[in-house]
């Protein structure tokens, strides 16, 4: 099983997203290959915002840095039920640009066989505890080296990748997929390229798409009557009949 995830490291309810798919997978007792797909929120933010988060919220919404404040209690405590620890008051400014392209370059080492498979998955975990829970500056090239590297990349590679632009065309074909699939918000989770769930739906949803995902790979029982074969009929031969 394939599930390919679009998300942003500092979107709040994609690391809620992404802990009840896994409680789902973790219950259902599937295993999945999960690919993570790049999804700016705000392309166009810097990492040097003098702004905190809830003031950023406030004004991005249009209803002042109270209601920003009264968001990110909310969804702190939406957080702490699958046990993720935020403190959003030391969220720092970010443009995460860069982050999705070392993923993009996580993704190409893992299928590469340069580093291990898991290694994307290591990273976006890394970066999402990172911003919600550390209140690092993962928007920082140094920050991210050190991060990068602590997810097992290369060090070198991961220098040369931020000094320039490599994969920035994935992260915006990356963008252009997900709302050419209809998603108008992360997270978008496409399981098997069949069923999509959009939002951090609870764990039963995730556990229901699951289980049709499952259904779809059941094989196909071949219902006969007693005793026959193919060969009952003389226009068959041993491997079959010509459809």
């Amino acid at each position: 099983m394939r599930i390919d995830v679009w998300s942003d490291v500092v979107c709040p309810w994609c690391y809620i997203g992404k802990r009840r798919l896994e409680q789902a997978l973790a219950d259902s007792g599937d295993t999945a290959e999960i690919v993570w797909h790049s999804f700016q929120l705000d392309p166009s933010s810097t990492n040097d915002d003098p702004r905190d988060l809830a003031t950023r919220l406030g004004e991005k919404y249009g209803r002042g840095r109270e209601w920003g404040l009264q968001a990110n209690a909310h969804v702190t405590e939406v957080a702490a039920e699958v046990g993720l620890e935020y403190h959003l008051d030391q969220a720092k400014p970010v443009n995460t640009g860069d982050a999705h392209r070392l993923l993009h370059l996580a993704r190409e080492l893992a299928e590469a066989g340069e580093v291990p498979a898991d290694t994307q998955g290591r990273l976006k975990e890394r970066l999402l505890k990172a911003y919600f829970t550390d209140g690092l500056p993962v928007g920082d090239h140094t920050t991210l080296t050190e991060l990068a590297t602590e997810a097992g990349l290369p060090e070198a590679r991961v220098r040369e990748v931020l000094a320039g632009t490599q994969y920035a065309e994935q992260v915006a074909a990356d963008q252009a997929q997900a709302l050419a699939y209809g998603a108008n918000g992360v997270p978008f989770f496409v399981i098997d390229e069949k069923y999509g769930v959009s939002g951090a739906q609870p764990v039963e949803v995730f556990a229901e798409a699951l289980r049709r995902a499952n259904a779809d790979h059941k094989p196909v029982t071949l219902i006969t009557a007693p005793g026959a074969t193919n060969t009952d009929d003389p226009t068959c031969g041993p491997d079959g009949c010509p459809i």
